[in-house]
């Protein structure tokens, strides 16, 4: 990788564990051609910190939708009207 230990290319490809990160670490490689294991580790944090705030983003869109059909149509489950005139 560039000329750095294998090692650190393994890790970093540890950490940022999902094919989205790692092609935008290759870009990032491609382009800014980093000096330092510094740069590098410093980038794969940034990239990191961007995912886990899109994936929290993620999270809390789907129990807000969640939240929001509790709230409409209520923990209850519907009864149709045939449903009720049996009962009757």
């Amino acid at each position: 990788m560039l000329g750095f230990p294998e090692e650190l290319g393994a890790s970093v490809a540890r950490e940022l564990g999902t094919e989205w990160a790692m092609e935008r670490m290759l870009g990032y490689l491609r382009r800014v051609r980093p000096g330092s294991a510094e740069e590098i580790a410093d980038e794969m944090l940034a990239i990191i910190a961007t995912r886990d705030a899109w994936r929290g983003k993620k999270i809390a869109e789907y129990y807000n939708a969640k939240m929001n059909g509790l709230m409409r149509e209520g923990p209850w489950e519907e009864e149709d009207d045939a449903d009720v005139q049996e009962r009757r």
